[in-house]
């Protein structure tokens, strides 16, 4: 399995990059994607560094980016995506970037005000042609109306004087305007009650929006007239306009005029439509060349940018001439590291080589588990509980097969599988296709389709568990002949239960899984309970079992021998003496309790029970009822034997290590020194390799360095390690003794779920069946039923995608989440270590780009 049953082993390299060769160097190696920076300068602050101003110019040119970026989306043109990565472009090619997205900037800027100043131009332009329009309406109507036609002379500018003064003749003033018809309710009201009714007012709605020039929305605006008499009604009105951002256009007072001013405004409209047009296509051109080279231009940008922001992580050493950086890669990529590293003094025609040195430290290095598409999702399972430490036993591969099972246990239905199968195949089969669609970037399909070999695993073994229990869709198929002879189901009270001790049992079981007999039985769901019940323990103890055994691995490897005398043995003894019993008693019930002793069967719980409490009775035969007598010789020597071995593991797991650990610390007694000297060093010595402490020749010298801050830190945690609290060994002995004995006794009842469900499922199953499907076989016989069934079918379907896959499969799949996590990792697996998270252009632009949509 590699590297994926342990993490790679790191190393602490220290590289010697001269100034003019750095950034190449950090760009080959941001390509391999193997290299994780340490930040040299903690305390220094991100405007302080030395490539701070590079990065600010990074910055700038994303902006500029994302401005062109946004004008695309405005008009809709897709950027060309070749699938190329460019590499990234030298640092000189900085300069001719800066020039070509300022100038594009600056053209689009250019053409957006252009357009935005003629289109405003446009706009009122169409609201003046409106505004004549209307209000030419407006005095037609009024010619047209005999009661108003003493007031339109006046409003015309005609001498209309009292019919018993002299006074001058009275002339009314108008304005005429357009204001947003959501605005025009409230606008009438004001100009009401600001003018005390003095005012006059008419308006119409425009038929057509109009397009603001800013934000391009589409407005349905009015047209008003507003008729007053004199200067101080005319500020009023022009007020109240003002604040209701109301637009004021002139209109001449005759007809005359105003058919002339509208000829005028119709020709600058026309001529404007062929202005605009003229700009929207030298935008789209623009546009469109922007567009061939958009993608190539981020990847540069994103690069360049990742590249001075790792160098912000350096140092510079006193010459000022060459940068100093800490970095962890896997040893085994140790060649193509410096393969990189040589590429890119090269490149950049450097002539003094990059220096790669191994360092010492006792700094925990970092997990790396090497991944492809088929074991990520499995590998993400165990992250997302917790990143393994250095080197410990990854789950990753034992999940790969025990994930799957468990979930097909609890979904075991052959039907539901198969279609679960089908799914995930059509995944793997159009996978380049829908990662080209970008289909895997959807929230919710996203999650389908990294697990998609998970899901198809899944499936085989749900088709497998269906097989075994005989469920079809709720239904059973009879394949290898059924071992009942039952000519009637039914008795005076319905459906009746079979009963193994009649002849309708030919004593040969079904070849394969479950009887299908067993489906029309009245004690179908006893039987079936039974059976599972058992297995989910089963399956369980063997689960938990295994994950102490790894344990074993991970103290071998790290050398902690006492870990194994004082811990593992206990525990594999403990979880023997009892559960491992368990198992042993019910496959010996199954194998050797034949149908006629069913009635005198022992009882699992009574006798685990018993067994603890050492309460043993015999047999009295003068009783007919059956009593709980040993079923077994030796059976009561034997258990009692278990239980005082595992009730001897409880102090023995309490207490050994701590007192160990106590005479070594008093310089009395090193316990994994005598078991060196007596197992001649096989065991006992912590092997070195595998531990933080990370030494090697120079890579491109002859000696390992070690830097004084360094050399600092193993000094201090050697002081750390010197101290010794009793205090606090007992205490966290104690927990992990209460956690783990307790826990044995939990975690097998946790395992019941694996029945619970797997019932639940086939009861919503036939559930779905009888009261659904079966009404389309039932309900009208012949070409109606056919049509009725057609009708149904649809929302069975429905109810079994939406129902019995997605939600009862999300059930299984988070009750088998939390097996995998609780019961069978807690056994071996801390969880404690930090993810490996090397510098890489890739992940770089996946996280940037997914940020960006987001």
């Amino acid at each position: 399995m590699g590297s994926l049953y342990r993490s790679e082993e790191m190393t602490l390299c220290q590289l010697f990059l001269q100034s003019e060769a750095a950034y190449a160097c950090v760009s080959e190696l941001g390509e391999l994607g193997l290299v994780q920076f340490r930040d040299l300068n903690p305390d220094v602050s991100a405007f302080q560094r030395k490539f701070v101003n590079e990065v600010r110019r990074c910055d700038e040119m994303e902006r500029k980016l994302r401005f062109l970026e946004k004008e695309l989306e405005k008009d809709n043109i897709p950027q060309l995506d070749t699938g190329d990565l460019p590499e990234a472009p030298a640092p000189r090619e900085m300069i001719d970037l800066e020039a070509t997205f300022e100038k594009l900037e600056n053209e689009m800027k250019e053409v957006n005000s252009n357009a935005e100043a003629l289109k405003r131009n446009y706009l009122e332009l169409t609201e003046l042609k409106h505004i004549l329009r209307k209000t030419q309406g407006f005095f037609e109507e009024a010619m047209t109306d005999p009661n108003m036609a003493e007031e339109t002379v006046g409003l015309l500018g005609e001498e209309v004087r009292a019919p018993t003064t002299g006074q001058q003749p009275l002339r009314l003033g108008f304005v005429a305007g357009v204001i947003v018809r959501e605005r025009m309710p409230a606008f009438e009201r004001m100009l009401w009650r600001a003018c005390r009714g003095n005012v006059f007012l008419k308006q119409a709605n425009m038929d057509v929006p109009l397009e603001d020039p800013v934000t391009g929305d589409q407005v349905h605006k009015s047209v008003f007239i507003i008729f007053f008499q004199g200067d101080q009604l005319k500020t009023r009105v022009k007020k109240i306009c003002e604040g209701f951002r109301a637009t004021l256009y002139p209109c001449p007072e005759t007809p005359a005029e105003r058919r002339e001013m509208a000829i005028g405004v119709m020709t600058r409209i026309e001529d404007l439509n062929t202005v605009l047009q003229q700009t929207r296509d030298h935008r789209h051109r623009v546009l469109v060349a922007a567009a061939k080279n958009m993608r190539s231009w981020l990847i540069k940008v994103r690069k360049i940018k990742a590249i001075y922001m790792t160098l912000n992580l350096f140092n510079l050493d006193v010459t000022q001439k060459c940068l100093i950086a800490e970095c962890w890669c896997p040893v085994a990529d140790l060649d193509r590291i410096q393969l990189g590293l040589r590429r890119g003094t090269e490149a950049s025609g450097s002539s003094v080589p990059s220096i790669l040195n191994r360092m010492a430290t006792r700094e925990s290095p970092p997990t790396y588990n090497r991944t492809n598409k088929f074991t990520s999702g499995f590998q993400s399972i165990v992250d997302a509980y917790g990143v393994a430490v250095y080197r410990e036993v990854n789950p990753a591969p034992f999940t790969i097969i025990t994930f799957p099972f468990l979930f097909a246990v609890m979904f075991g239905d052959f039907g539901h599988g198969l279609i679960m199968l089908c799914f995930a195949i059509w995944m793997i089969l159009r996978e380049r296709q829908l990662i080209a669609k970008k289909a895997h970037e959807d929230e919710m399909f996203g999650m389908f389709f990294s697990g998609r070999y998970m899901i198809m695993l899944m499936g085989i073994f749900s088709m497998y568990t269906g097989f075994v229990y005989n469920d079809f869709f709720s239904k059973s198929v009879n394949v290898f002949g059924s071992g009942w002879t039952v000519n009637d189901f039914t008795n005076s009270t319905g459906t009746r239960a079979l009963d193994p001790n009649t002849t309708e049992w030919s004593g040969s079981p079904y070849w394969y899984g479950m009887d299908p007999v067993w489906q029309m039985s009245l004690n179908k769901i006893s039987f079936l309970n039974t059976f599972k019940m058992k297995t989910s323990v089963i399956l369980g103890i063997i689960h938990m079992f295994s994950g102490v055994i790894l344990s074993l691995s991970n103290h071998r490897y790290f050398g902690n021998t006492l870990n194994i005398f004082c811990e593992f043995i206990p525990q594999v003894l403990f979880l023997s003496a009892i559960f491992l019993y368990l198992v042993c008693i019910i496959m010996a019930k199954w194998i050797y309790i034949t149908p006629a002793d069913s009635a005198c069967a022992p009882s699992l719980l009574i006798g685990l029970i018993n067994m603890v409490m050492f309460k043993y009775q015999k047999l009295d035969k003068n009783k007919t009822l059956c009593a709980v007598v040993p079923w077994y010789p030796g059976q009561q020597g034997l258990e009692s034997f278990l239980v005082i071995l595992a009730g001897l593991c409880i102090p023995w797991h309490l207490c050994l290590k701590p007192i160990l650990l106590y005479m070594k610390h008093k310089g009395k007694f090193d316990f994994e020194e005598a078991i060196s000297q007596w197992t001649g060093g096989r065991i006992g010595k912590r092997d070195q390799a595998h531990l933080s402490v990370n030494s090697g020749d120079l890579v491109t010298g002859d000696n390992v360095e070690m830097s004084g801050e360094h050399d600092e830190q193993m000094n201090n945690e050697e002081t750390v390690e010197k101290e010794f609290e009793l205090g606090d060994i007992l205490v966290h002995q104690a927990i992990h003794s209460i956690e783990y004995f307790l826990n044995c006794v939990s975690h097998t009842a946790s395992y019941l779920r694996l029945w619970a469900l797997s019932l639940a499922h086939a009861q919503l199953s036939e559930v779905l069946w009888s009261m659904v499907l079966r009404m389309g076989f039932s309900m009208i016989p012949g070409y109606a039923g056919a049509i009725m069934l057609s009708a149904i079918f649809p929302t069975f379907a429905l109810l079994t995608v939406g129902v019995l896959l997605i939600m009862e499969g999300l059930s299984a799949f988070l009750h088998a989440l939390r097996l995998h996590w609780i019961e069978f990792q807690s056994k071996f697996y801390q969880g404690a270590g930090h993810l490996f998270v090397p510098f890489s252009f890739e992940a770089i632009l996946e996280i940037t780009s997914t940020n960006l949509e987001g």
